[in-house]
């Protein structure tokens, strides 16, 4: 009986509406899901990739590094290490919105598959480091945070909307397809960037397997989708001056350009200066980047509930 009203109490003291602490950790959720890519590209630019040899254990019998793994080792655990920090986050998140699971079960979907995508991360991470990093599971490593980079997005709008309660206007037909278009050019041009980057000299360690394909080839192929993605932006631009949208997605739509037009030029300024880490590493923040904006304008336009702006 007791243990019955303890969990009733604690029941009790959680949220039972979207508050800014809920949405605070939606978008922590979101930077440190950004924040793990950057700190794996780190760990492949620096050759780090194999600081730790084991996994889960990072060398035989220690589950920290031993001197004798060097800077590499610490780079590579101290990268495994976010990990705990994503899960903290992710549990935190589904915590605060256990009460609202039925009145807002989107909401606690999305969160608890962002949960059970830390462990698979993990996983994945650790097959990346004993298959030696073969560079199609490094590609999967990357695409699986990716898309829980994606799936932050949705959670940052859904809690923004309910706790502003925000106006949205129907988006048009037209709006909304191509704007889908636009969210599939970004994934499709993240997806082929990872052959790039495969095929590309920073393989995370000097023994790593390279794919062996012609790299002007793959980098011709990176970039067509890219063409149409500005296409498609080009046209979200044109569409959403002369419709009656909500400023936010105005707002999406140019920030989607900002971050085209940024990530164009370091990937260009790279390809021709011989691929330099630091720019590597800017790029793979701006494809994270690329599938957030992408993500958020494709969600205005096509997923979000309307509300009616409601007085507090």
């Amino acid at each position: 009986m007791s243990s019955d009203l303890s969990a009733q109490s604690w029941a009790s003291r959680l949220p039972t509406k979207i508050t800014p602490l809920v949405h605070g950790l939606a978008i922590a959720s979101l930077v440190s899901q950004v924040g793990i890519i950057v700190t794996g590209g780190a760990v492949r630019l620096t050759k780090s990739g194999l600081g730790c040899s084991r996994w889960p254990n990072c060398v035989p019998g220690s589950m920290t590094p031993v001197p004798e793994m060097g800077i590499h080792g610490i780079i590579e655990f101290g990268n495994r290490t976010l990990t705990f920090v994503l899960l903290f986050i992710a549990i935190a998140f589904l915590f605060s919105v256990w009460s609202m699971r039925r009145s807002h079960s989107t909401i606690f979907k999305l969160g608890l598959i962002l949960l059970l995508g830390i462990p698979a991360q993990g996983v994945i991470g650790g097959i990346t480091v004993l298959t030696g990093l073969n560079p199609w599971i490094v590609s999967l490593h990357f695409l699986l945070s990716g898309t829980l980079v994606m799936l932050a997005t949705l959670l940052v709008n859904r809690t923004r909307t309910e706790l502003k309660k925000q106006v949205s206007p129907p988006a048009t037909k037209s709006l909304r397809q191509v704007s889908t278009a636009a969210w599939i050019f970004s994934i499709v041009s993240v997806i082929l960037g990872t052959i790039v980057t495969g095929t590309g000299p920073h393989a995370g360690d000097a023994t790593a397997p390279r794919h062996m394909f012609d790299p002007s080839l793959v980098t011709r192929m990176h970039t067509a989708p890219v063409y149409l993605l500005v296409i498609a932006t080009i046209a979200l631009i044109i569409m959403t001056r002369k419709s009656d949208v909500n400023r936010r997605l105005r707002t999406s739509v140019w920030w989607l350009v900002v971050v085209i037009l940024i990530q164009a030029a370091i990937g260009y300024t790279q390809h021709f200066t011989g691929l330099p880490i630091g720019l590597v590493l800017l790029h793979m923040l701006g494809a994270s980047l690329l599938l957030v904006s992408s993500t958020d304008t494709w969600d205005r336009t096509s997923l979000l509930p309307k509300y009616q702006r409601v007085d507090n």
